[in-house]
């Protein structure tokens, strides 16, 4: 383009002539004046009527090749049905297991109802072993359904980066063309060109070229963002996997601690009724030793089991939620040992979503966030950021939207993630939302009969997984439902007049 318009000003320089010679004068500049808006207006209606065009530069053998199409399937489709028909399967397994671990539960709830007898206990006993050996079986169904889906996620990964790398180069092959044509102005491209007609070829064809940039801009950024969710994805993926495998263990050694519990009662007892009836009596726990009893937050710290009731009612009444999981849920067994408030906020938090509103919280609570009380949640091994806060394991982001309605249950202004108070309080107002959700209503409507217990495994998972709490629901909520349960006992003991 430019050796043209160098041609044609070296042609026309050689066409001056310093003679005199009586002509017709024609205002050039004028004419253009008017021309050039005229042309500009005439192209943004029509010209701009034509669709862009992806700027993708193929050759003659690859076009040949699309205008061909493929019927039969690659060896990757091949194989991505193969795994489609394998997670299918696995499902199905695991909504299996998950029916017998329903029935299950049902037969160890059905000899509590009949009482403590001996009989009973050591058949709770065995049921609560075939439970724990049907969730064993279940996770390890998950964990491959899990492996498979980060098979899944990073080949999408890596197409994905194939795709970036073809726009990155469609991007570059833009810039070049408009380089080559960045010092040329309007008047220049309307010299280089013979006819009128020309001049807007040139131009539209200038105008094409910097749409197609634009357009390749946004479709680099827009799978730059699709990467970085599907390397999110799989950061996640590979989390559950770490954590479903903690859970196996716990399972296994909560097997292995139903049965020694079984045979230290059958060895106490000697088979004889009369004898595990007086140890009965002796295990009961007075209102008194339950009170006393200390709650370890899973944030840190210790309270009396009264103490920390008296909390969980002040959050219960505010939010309706019942004190049992309020305390179930805050209990430190109940996060699977998880690291909790180990790490400063520099390195384990996120730098956009969490650090300002933690570095205004800390400011206006008057605390140093280089201090020890200021730990947050530490970052895991895969990239996943941490951060969460105290007791209630809050990250910044989400105690921001709950902390009017903290303040008001328990009056802090502004509450602390760090203050048991308003620990529980949040709680309360948080697992009040996710027990109201869609997903969790429709959850608990799949059994009417059990609605009330299977909504909040639904909730409790979602507060431990946020949009990951169906592959938590059995692993993660029943037990905490369950151990709110078992507080819903020393509840009523301490209610008892």
């Amino acid at each position: 383009m430019q050796k043209r318009v160098f041609d044609i000003v070296t042609t026309r320089e050689q066409r001056i002539h310093v003679g005199y010679r009586k002509g017709i004068y024609i205002p050039v500049v004028k004419i253009l004046k008017i021309l050039l808006p005229f042309g500009v207006v005439v192209f943004l209606f029509f010209g701009s009527v034509q669709a862009p065009q992806r700027f993708f530069f193929v050759s003659a053998q690859e076009q040949e090749k699309t205008e061909t199409p493929i019927v039969t399937k690659t060896e990757n489709e091949i194989k991505f049905d193969n795994l489609q028909t394998q997670r299918t399967e696995l499902e199905k397994q695991l909504a299996e297991y998950e029916k017998q671990i329903g029935d299950t539960q049902k037969t160890i709830d059905e000899y509590k109802k009949k009482g403590s007898t001996l009989k009973n206990e050591i058949a709770t006993l065995n049921a609560k072993v075939d439970k724990l050996n049907l969730q064993i079986r279940a996770v390890t169904v998950s964990l491959s359904k899990i492996n498979q889906d980060i098979i899944e996620t990073q080949k999408q990964i890596g197409t994905t980066e194939s795709k970036i790398d073809i726009n990155k180069e469609a991007l570059a092959e833009s810039l070049r063309v408009i380089y080559q044509n960045d010092n040329q102005n309007i008047m220049t491209i309307l010299l280089a060109n013979k006819t009128l007609s020309d001049f807007f070829g040139s131009l539209n064809n200038l105008t094409l070229v910097q749409n197609n940039l634009r357009l390749t801009l946004e479709e680099v950024t827009k799978l730059r963002q699709e990467l970085l969710n599907q390397k999110e994805e799989l950061t996640l993926q590979k989390e559950d996997v770490e954590n479903l495998k903690a859970i196996q263990q716990a399972q296994k050694k909560s097997v292995e601690i139903t049965q020694t519990e079984k045979s230290k009662i059958l060895k106490d007892t000697k088979g004889k009724e009369t004898e595990y009836q007086k140890i009965l009596v002796k295990t009961k726990e007075s209102a008194a030793q339950i009170r006393s009893r200390i709650f370890e937050l899973l944030g840190g710290g210790q309270l009396t089991f009264e103490k920390a009731y008296d909390y969980a009612k002040l959050a219960e009444g505010a939010t309706g939620v019942r004190a049992a999981l309020i305390l179930s849920i805050l209990h430190r067994e109940s996060l699977l040992g998880k690291n909790v408030g180990k790490c400063s906020y520099e390195k384990a938090m996120h730098p956009t979503r969490d650090k300002p509103y933690f570095l205004d919280l800390l400011k206006r609570l008057n605390i140093d966030p280089t201090s020890n009380f200021a730990k947050v949640s530490c970052a895991n091994q895969h990239g996943t950021y941490g951060g969460a806060m105290g007791p209630a394991q809050f990250i910044p982001s989400t105690w921001k939207l709950y902390e009017d309605r903290i303040s008001k249950v328990t009056g802090s202004n502004p509450p602390s993630p760090w203050n048991n108070s308003d620990a529980f309080a949040a709680t309360g107002v948080y697992i009040k939302d996710l027990l109201d959700s869609k997903s969790c209503v429709e959850y608990g409507n799949q059994i009417p009969s059990q609605k009330d217990k299977l909504i909040e495994r639904c909730a409790t998972a979602k507060y431990y997984a946020g949009g990951r709490w169906y592959t938590y629901r059995m692993w993660y909520g029943e037990p905490v439902v369950q151990k709110a349960d078992e507080f819903e006992d020393d509840i009523a003991v301490l209610n008892k007049k």
